[in-house]
């Protein structure tokens, strides 16, 4: 059986003075995630929005907000992020001393649970937590 595939546009190829049209806009087009990539100028040298950015375009559509953060540390910001309107929430590995007890956190605020390596970190980081992935 095959796996539908998903186009899940990111929000960083936006007019960020219109992103709510801009979010409205692709998914008319049939988008079936919108991608935010949340940047803190720490853990990556861009800096991009952050909880109240995604809470004004949340009311805009109802497709699945997919949030990944590349910010550092990640943990203080989880529930900010979940509140905000992000129905999954992806953290870097690398971000935080504790990534298990990252994505249980993840877990019970009811969301999905996902995590992202940089280019130079092997897979086998991450083996322990497979199973903790959606």
């Amino acid at each position: 059986m095959s796996k539908k595939t998903l186009i899940a546009p990111s929000v960083l190829a936006s007019d960020f003075s219109k992103l709510g049209d801009e979010v409205e806009a692709v998914t008319a087009a049939g988008a079936d995630w919108i991608h935010l990539d949340v940047m803190d100028g720490h853990f990556v040298p861009n800096i991009t929005f952050g909880p109240p950015v995604i809470n004004a375009i949340r009311n805009r559509t109802k497709v699945f907000f997919d949030c990944h953060l590349m910010i550092a540390p990640a943990d203080p910001y989880l529930a900010a992020f979940a509140e905000a309107g992000c129905d999954g929430i992806t953290v870097h590995a690398e971000a935080g001393p504790h990534l298990d007890r990252s994505l249980q956190t993840i877990k019970n605020l009811g969301k999905k649970a996902g995590v992202s390596l940089n280019p130079a970190t092997p897979e086998t980081m991450i083996e322990y937590v497979l199973d903790r992935l959606d």
